[in-house]
């Protein structure tokens, strides 16, 4: 491998448009080559790029390229099964977006075929990165909260963004919300909590977002808002507050976790941390800055940059891989569980999925 990673990018809708920005800002990477059948998006990525790459509506093509060294697959989530198997047999370092698949049985059948490869492999869990919600993970992990029990974790934002076709719009394409959106949520509850759920209740539909769209004569189904209470195997207990049609919130993030001693929060995109202490009653307030070349290359609070560096590392050899296709997995298997509790209306236990 040279000094940089040569990068092909496969899918350039938002997302994949958000890596080459981000990768542009990583001296030791370079985005060679992108492929997508949209012409208007691919267009726009090429442009982004600088015309640094080659374009093609054909994805295989990349997987045969001998100069490329990592691919990142940012297609709409049910197509990701579609390219993943055959990206794993070309020996590349794959960045996956979430969710890993839509269902847990392509889930499992990437995660078995990523263990066979040994080769990189890490699932585009951007959340996890975002330098606040880091430096609060950092904090649960020192201890500096005691033990953790109760951890909420609150987004009240706008509705989907529009996509190429909208197929993000239906349940059968995404997913569903608590899988295609909430994963991410679900990944920072196992990682702060440091252990495996066990059952889930939920709550959760459609109240306000599309209603009035039509598509072939279909209305589109995708949730708008929920709650969702994981219980883990430590004792711990986790709390989702979801609603996608509160564009007026002062933060649209809001995480906190509670131990016996303090209690730590995350406000986003303000990139805020507070740490609150039981015996003194004291509040400490901490901004954590980002350069704003990172905050403008995309829509994650500068999360992507410090992702995309670490999927780098993890491709030179320098540090593992830190977002596993297990914990893709397992993030999945979360917004499995949740979309049923809240369908079936009963608690849901996580061995009903061999969990």
């Amino acid at each position: 491998m040279s000094s940089k990673v040569n990068i092909g990018i496969i899918g350039t809708g938002m997302m994949g448009h958000e890596h080459i920005q981000n990768f542009n800002l990583l001296d030791d990477a370079q985005v060679i080559a992108l492929a997508d059948t949209d012409e208007t998006m691919l267009a726009k990525a090429v442009e982004l790029n600088q015309d640094k790459a080659r374009s093609s509506a054909d994805f295989e093509s990349l997987l045969s390229d001998p100069n490329i060294d990592a691919l990142v697959i940012a297609t709409p989530n049910f197509h990701h099964i579609d390219v993943l198997p055959a990206a794993l047999q070309s020996g590349k370092a794959i960045l996956c977006e979430k969710p890993l698949c839509t269902n847990l049985q392509d889930t499992q059948r990437i995660c078995d075929s990523v263990g066979d490869s040994g080769q990189v492999f890490q699932v585009g869990m951007e959340y996890r990165f975002k330098p606040a919600l880091a430096d609060m993970i950092d904090r649960v992990d020192r201890g500096d909260i005691g033990r953790l029990h109760m951890l909420s974790i609150r987004e009240h934002r706008f509705p989907f963004l529009p996509k190429v076709a909208d197929w993000n719009r239906f349940n059968a394409n995404t997913g569903g919300t608590l899988v295609e959106k909430c994963c991410h949520f679900f990944d920072l509850m196992r990682r702060i909590v440091a252990s495996e759920p066990v059952s889930v209740l939920a709550s959760a539909g459609q109240s306000v977002n599309h209603l009035d769209e039509r598509y072939d004569g279909q209305t589109p189904d995708i949730w708008d808002n929920g709650y969702v209470i994981f219980d883990f195997a430590n004792g711990a207990r986790a709390l989702l507050d979801l609603c996608m049609f509160a564009e007026g919130s002062r933060h649209s993030e809001e995480l906190a976790a509670v131990g016996d001693k303090a209690k730590v929060e995350c406000l986003l995109p303000q990139n805020i941390v507070t740490h609150g202490h039981r015996d003194t009653w004291a509040v400490e307030q901490y901004p954590i800055n980002v350069d704003e070349a990172i905050l403008k290359a995309g829509y994650h609070s500068g999360a992507t940059y410090f992702q995309n560096r670490a999927f780098l590392d993890a491709v030179k050899g320098l540090a593992p891989v830190i977002v596993s296709a297990d914990d893709g997995h397992r993030a999945v298997a979360m917004g499995v569980a949740a979309q049923m509790a809240a369908s079936q209306q009963r608690r849901v236990d996580m061995k009903e999925f061999g969990l």
